[in-house]
């Protein structure tokens, strides 16, 4: 296997409301920002992870590679997934060796319709699309579950919420979101606060192999391993209050002797839930960025907490950090990025 490091990660200022601004235009700085940290203006390979339904036009995607300067041709690929996969889709690529850099960004703007009903299309369309059930709802169905196994209370949700917000008023690019106050529901048990807020943004990361991981970074990230793995799609034929697919996730990506970890939480319960399926214990700093609870911008936030969590690498926090994309509902599908400060991890 190739040594594949993370060299440069770069995000937008996410914003919960709609600044005018097409998905293009939240797109453009960032890749430009990216460029110019690595000095770097074309890549070996290029993927990026949008979703059609956000924009409600076909290949949105498309529209957003006029921020990349693409003539001449590039090497370029899509997924209709977090850029979380897409960043997987590149690590592969230079593992195949023809190639040294790999551009991966992800982007959503989520203000402008109703998020809930877009994400509703993407479920089984025979049995529960047509219910119209929502994210929310069955999420709360899940955190219901959970509690009941676990003998967590709201409070212990609330905590977590209140620790991201907390931190996510530390991180410029998050949200400043108050204190988790109310007893309303949105669907209970689940309080708006234990709901991750609807945000814009975007977010790119540079992966490089070898030596010239060396060159374009003091310190690379490097992944030590990576692995995503996939539930059952009907919920009835699988425990919602555990996560089989991200405990086999991290076990085959040596996710082992980790100081922080960035966990793509939408909502409060699934924190507690990946972090015993992934055996995270108190040592660990979860989420210092303020994680998804701060800011969740749809087919970025996986990838930038792949790039947070390489950041702490980066500046010498972390020696080894875990960065974790999820999608689908009740974490349906898990993806865990293992990154050290050393090849060998």
């Amino acid at each position: 296997m190739r040594d594949v490091a993370v060299v440069a990660f770069a995000q937008s200022r996410h914003s919960a409301e709609d600044q005018g601004l097409a998905e293009t235009e939240i797109v453009l700085p960032v890749i430009t920002e990216i460029k110019e940290r690595t000095g770097l203006s074309r890549f070996g390979f290029t993927c990026s992870g949008s979703c059609d339904y956000l924009q409600g036009a076909p290949f949105a995607f498309v529209s957003a590679l006029d921020t990349l300067g693409a003539w001449p041709p590039i090497s370029e690929s899509h997924v209709e997934m977090d850029g979380a996969w897409a960043l997987y889709e590149a690590w592969v690529k230079l593992q195949i060796g023809q190639i040294d850099t790999a551009l991966v960004y992800g982007f959503g703007k989520s203000s402008q319709g109703d998020l809930r009903a877009v994400m509703t299309q993407q479920l089984d369309p025979y049995h529960l699309a047509p219910l119209g059930v929502d994210q929310v709802s069955m999420a709360a169905m899940q955190a219901r579950a959970y509690m009941d196994r676990s003998g967590v209370k709201e409070d212990d949700l609330r905590a977590v919420a209140a620790r991201s917000r907390a931190s996510g008023r530390d991180n410029p690019f998050a949200l400043d979101l108050p204190e988790p106050e109310g007893d309303d529901y949105d669907v209970a048990p689940l309080h708006p606060y234990d709901v991750a807020p609807v945000t814009d943004g975007a977010a790119a990361i540079v992966l490089a192999a070898g030596d010239r991981a060396r060159e374009l970074c003091e310190r690379p990230a490097w992944i030590t391993g990576i692995d995503h793995r996939t539930e059952p799609h009907a919920l009835g034929v699988r425990d919602l209050t555990r996560s089989e697919a991200a405990r086999l996730a991290g076990e085959r990506a040596g996710a082992t002797g980790i100081e922080v970890a960035e966990l793509h939480a939408q909502f409060s319960h699934e924190e507690l839930i990946l972090r015993e399926a992934l055996g995270l214990g108190d040592g660990v700093a979860v989420n210092p960025s303020g994680g998804a609870l701060s800011a969740n911008p749809v087919m970025a936030a996986g990838l930038i907490r792949i790039g947070e969590a390489a950041s702490r690498v980066h500046d010498g926090t972390a020696s080894r950090a875990l960065g974790h994309a999820a999608s689908g509902p009740c974490l349906q599908q898990n993806l865990v990025c293992v990154l050290s400060g050393e090849k060998n991890g």
